[in-house]
């Protein structure tokens, strides 16, 4: 369960004081990355899909490369805004391309934390090879090129930021959009997270020294689920924002699952810092309160390929304005809802700091009083 930093303080003057002394561990500020090596699916692809052969056409990439660059949204992605934050380039495609001084990504759009026998032996739809054990391995075959030595590889690799995800939410898509019961596919969350898990011991024992590992979005406020699972009971909708309950509970069952699961590794590697960031609860408030985040159109419907042909197609409609929507092409999200949730994690409270192992840093001016930086997990 996570304890927010604004109830700890309620709490205690003493804390209080402390608190305003200094700030344990903002995430951005404890270390001068100079990289940032990611792994994951579709949300964190910088271009990865292009090199195995995806279609990735106009308008994706519209608004802000004003052509495809292999994302699967109009603009950026969250992984953008945090290279962004760190003054880094935007992160490098492992497929094609071959300058990763500033890092590299290897996430690949449908990409699943569990591989593709896992699906076959149980008659599973998945129409991807790039699991996450794919994806490590192409970064054990990198790495030599990456570093040269025992001591330049710690120095490289402490120095660079692990983004681990978004990962998981395909395993469970693929299934779901088959309608396959939700029991089938909730007994899966385990092995999901011991596949996250693992990869995170694997990047450990390679000399990863901080990781950030996101958990899922809530499906339940997804176009594609919204438009499979409609229902015509009410009481399966949240009155305020239009999503499905049960979905949204089944994302943070697996949320907590993680959660849980990074506490351990946090308590087994005290030197390495792991923080989840909570992608669900920084997106709620875009789907709770969409005017004041300037979200004018549907933020249950997508602005592109809504109707008729999927968004990139020939003759599939596009909104004339995605920043006044949340979904982009009814799965992944518009650049403007990507900004939103990257500042609830660079400015906001959806960093969760482990509980253990942190070093002391001054609170950082971006965050204020009422809205300070990190929640603890406990």
């Amino acid at each position: 369960m996570a304890q927010t930093v604004s109830s700890l303080l309620s709490k205690s003057p003493l804390v209080i004081i402390v608190f305003r002394l200094v700030f344990c561990d903002a995430w951005l500020g404890r270390t001068n990355y100079t990289s940032i090596i990611s792994f994951g699916d579709s949300l964190a692809d910088t271009g990865n899909n292009r090199g195995i052969g995806a279609q990735n056409n106009l308008p994706y990439g519209e608004t802000y490369f004003h052509q495809p660059t292999g994302r699967y949204s109009d603009g950026r992605l969250i992984i953008d805004f945090i290279a962004e934050s760190l003054g880094l380039p935007f992160v490098t495609p492992y497929l094609g391309e071959e300058d990763f001084k500033h890092g590299v990504n290897f996430a690949v759009g449908g990409a699943t934390a569990l591989n593709a026998a896992y699906f076959q032996e149980r008659s599973l739809p998945c129409p991807t090879n790039y699991s996450l054990d794919v994806q490590l391995r192409w970064f054990q075959k990198l790495l030599p090129s990456l570093c040269s030595s025992s001591s330049d590889c710690n120095d490289f690799l402490g120095r660079s930021l692990f983004l681990v995800g978004e990962i998981g939410g395909n395993d469970y898509n693929y299934p779901f959009f088959q309608r396959n019961s939700v029991e089938v596919i909730r007994a899966m969350v385990p092995e999901v997270i011991n596949a996250i898990s693992s990869a995170i011991t694997t990047l450990i024992s390679h000399g990863a020294a901080t990781l950030v590992v996101p958990g899922n979005l809530p499906i339940g406020c997804s176009a594609a689920y919204l438009a499979i699972y409609k229902s015509q009971n009410k009481d399966d909708y949240d009155p305020q924002t239009g999503c499905l309950n049960w979905l949204n509970e089944f994302a943070q069952y697996h949320n907590g699952y993680l959660e849980k699961e990074l506490d351990r590794l946090q308590t087994l590697y005290p030197n390495t810092t792991i923080f989840y960031a909570d992608y669900y609860n920084a997106s709620m408030p875009i789907y709770r309160s969409p005017d004041q985040y300037g979200f004018k159109g549907s933020t249950l419907k997508p602005c592109c390929g809504g109707t008729g042909p999927h968004c990139g197609s020939s003759g599939a409609s596009v909104c004339s304005d995605p920043s006044s929507y949340v979904s982009w092409d009814g799965i992944h999200l518009t650049e403007a809802a990507y900004k939103w949730i990257a500042m609830g994690l660079l400015q906001g409270p959806y960093i969760v700091a482990p509980r253990i192992s942190m070093s002391c840093l001054s609170l950082s001016k971006n965050v204020s009083h009422n809205s300070l930086g990190l929640s603890h997990r406990v």
